[in-house]
């Protein structure tokens, strides 16, 4: 038995769209100039309040006096609806994830995006048992980067870091496995906040999903 723990934004499914949706119907809604998708690509990946506080900044400076909890509020509201109606799967994930059940290795999501959200863009691909195991930004305490994640995925799943494999798109997924001592490959088609994945350090970068097969061929 093995396991792949993968990303979710960037890795899985290209969610920027539905993301920046939301995003700009929040800042529309308190009357703040919108944002560019390009821009809202680069901001994934440290979770939903952080990427709206970047946006905020961008378009009207410091938040300052703002009641920080009642734009949230808005943006949760538009992301529930706008989750998982303009995201989709990524070439071969489909494919990969039904070959990697196939072969009997776990497969889990290991994702800043909180849980709410993480629940229906899964149900609404047809993804919500796709997985043994969903980490979500709100599962613990902590996320990404912090080790514990993976930590608790590994037990979670009954598996040994040796036997496990993290695959994401960006420098925090990088530097997450690497705390916890799990190998990890990469996509460079994510999110990684414009820079090339490469530069992270990945063990691996591959050109899409279904490499992942590889690793449990003996060729790591």
């Amino acid at each position: 038995m093995a396991l792949v723990m993968f990303d979710l934004d960037g890795t899985l499914l290209d969610t920027a769209s539905e993301i920046g949706e939301s995003v700009n119907r929040t800042l529309a809604e308190f009357k703040r100039p919108t944002v560019e998708l390009l821009q809202v690509r680069e901001w994934i990946g440290h979770g939903t309040g952080w990427l709206m506080r970047r946006a905020w900044s961008e378009v009207a400076g410091p938040a300052g006096s703002t009641d920080w909890a009642v734009v949230m509020e808005s943006f949760n509201y538009h992301y529930e609806n706008c989750a998982g109606s303009l995201s989709r799967p990524y070439p071969d994930v489909l494919d990969t994830l039904a070959a990697l059940a196939g072969r009997g290795v776990k497969r889990a999501v290991v994702t800043n995006k909180e849980g709410r959200f993480t629940e229906k863009i899964l149900r609404t691909h047809g993804l919500d048992r796709s997985f043994d195991m969903v980490v979500s930004g709100d599962t613990y305490p902590v996320k990404k980067p912090d080790p514990l994640v993976i930590y608790n995925c590994l037990q979670g799943c009954n598996q040994a870091a040796a036997d496990a494999l993290f695959v994401g798109d960006s420098s925090i997924d990088v530097q997450t496995a690497q705390a916890a001592g799990v190998a990890c490959w990469a996509v460079p088609y994510g999110y990684n906040m414009g820079q090339p994945i490469e530069a992270a350090g990945p063990d691996r970068v591959i050109e899409t999903i279904k490499d992942v097969l590889v690793f449990f061929e003996g060729e790591k």
